[in-house]
């Protein structure tokens, strides 16, 4: 039964993490014509403007770009810029409370406040009528991110204790978001053309509704008083030191600027270097999904072959987005950016799903195993590549060039991989004798003690 009751939780975290991303991804064909009606215009897609990323806990990535009216002025560039970071910056903000709140409540109630948020935020794009109340809704969607990914993620880690089954759970959950960032665009496409812009925010507004109870069937937050016995988290303050988290942390957020800063910058690049027509840029990230799922997958099999080797699987994966990031400026048509792309994104799957197990194995061994806090500062690591890629890069590529960026980017990355060899002798590592591991070894003494045991003997 418990093992079911896991299966279950990972449904409704995955669920919670495909909506997220979802609800980011499905205003990329909806927004055109949002912005075009508060200038009074037309609902007619014109270039390309800004679109930032969307960062979280085993990091949203968007496949798709968005596309704008013709801008009026700087003014409104600025707008569009800072209305797609504003998620990212609250998460930002917010994301060390969040991780500290569920070291202390546990991961139900905050998993579940999140997506409480994230209800209301898809219920306020449904019903928006002007630039205000979309940034509303965008930052709460922040808010309600840095709560419903933090807590999902940790509690993935929480019940999927053992290798390799924790990196099959959290490969599973990395998937879940590059599906929805492949099938929010589309699905918003189709059900705002044939039923109206409010209708498919109302539809993710549903499955918000229903993924929430059934977290409250499953997993009732405070209905087991397991929470009572349950150890004190490190505090995230103590965890950003550790040198081992910091040079995880910094992994993921190096390897995550490529794809942030590329993502509102190429459609332009395109347009200008090659001609490339409108379905050529809307379709621009949409086959990087495959080798993404691919990277996972390949991923998970050899850390359960190798578990030794994750530092290296992260290197290797750092050294192939530097490669495919460098290459980006040399490509001269469609067919051939998309090979650099694909590359980016298979090498983000190899960082990701290598390192995010990576965390909780150094909470477990260096800390107390509550992983609120060591994902709160994963979800940061995101956080700041997809807040700045909206508002930096475009000033970059004006500046400096879009080569200069291309080469800029992979260069970090490829200098950063030689780093993760402090991570090398991370698997030999003995649990060090935390509070829970004193109780485990002595004997339940109390209701959470036993559930952990049940769930151990299972």
């Amino acid at each position: 039964e418990a093992r079911r009751q896991r299966r279950l939780l990972l449904v409704v975290v995955c669920v919670a993490l495909l909506l997220d991303n979802m609800l980011y991804m499905v205003i990329v064909p909806i927004i055109p014509d949002y912005i075009a009606a508060m200038r009074g215009g037309g609902g007619t897609a014109g270039p390309s403007a800004p679109a930032g990323g969307n960062g979280s806990g085993g990091g949203n990535r968007s496949l798709l770009t968005a596309r704008y009216p013709p801008a009026s002025g700087d003014n409104e560039d600025v707008q569009i810029g800072v209305l797609f970071a504003s998620k990212a910056i609250l998460q930002l903000l917010v994301n060390p409370l969040s991780g500290t709140l569920i070291d202390r409540v546990g991961y139900e109630a905050p998993l579940l406040a999140g997506l409480a948020v994230m209800f209301l935020s898809t219920a306020t794009f449904a019903f928006a009528e002007n630039y205000a109340t979309l940034f509303a809704a965008r930052s709460l969607q922040g808010l309600g991110s840095a709560f419903a990914d933090t807590a999902g993620i940790a509690l993935i880690a929480d019940r999927y204790a053992e290798e390799p089954a924790r990196s099959r759970a959290l490969g599973t959950a990395l998937a879940c978001i590059s599906f929805g960032s492949l099938a929010a665009p589309p699905f918003g496409g189709v059900l705002y053309e044939f039923a109206g812009k409010r209708v498919p925010f109302l539809v993710l507004a549903c499955v918000c509704v229903l993924d929430g109870l059934l977290l409250l069937v499953l997993a009732p937050p405070g209905g087991t008083g397991a929470r009572a016995n349950m150890p004190v988290g490190t505090p995230i303050h103590r965890l950003m030191i550790d040198p081992y988290i910091a040079v995880v942390a910094g992994a993921l957020a190096t390897c995550n600027i490529p794809l942030a800063f590329l993502e509102p910058t190429i459609a332009n690049w395109m347009k200008d270097s090659m001609g490339a027509s409108e379905w050529e840029v809307g379709l621009t990230w949409l086959p990087a999904f495959f080798p993404h799922v691919l990277g996972v997958y390949v991923t998970v099999r050899l850390a359960a072959a190798y578990p030794h080797l994750q530092w290296f699987y992260g290197a290797l994966g750092m050294a192939i987005i530097g490669a495919s990031s460098c290459l980006v400026p040399a490509c001269r048509n469609f067919g051939q950016v998309i090979i650099p792309l694909c590359g980016i994104c298979f090498g983000i799957a190899l960082v990701d799903t290598a390192l995010l197990p990576t965390l909780a194995f150094l909470v477990d061994v260096r800390h107390v195993s509550v992983y609120g806090s060591v994902y709160a500062i994963a979800d940061i690591s995101y956080c700041v590549a997809y807040a700045l890629g909206p508002i930096v890069a475009g000033q970059i590529v004006h500046t400096m060039g879009f080569a200069q960026l291309n080469l800029g980017m992979g260069l970090a990355n490829v200098l950063y991989a030689p780093v993760l060899l402090f991570l090398k002798n991370v698997c030999q590592m003995k649990p060090s004798h935390s509070e829970r591991n004193i109780l485990l070894e002595e004997g339940p003494k109390g209701l959470y003690d036993t559930i952990k045991m049940e769930e151990r003997k299972g």
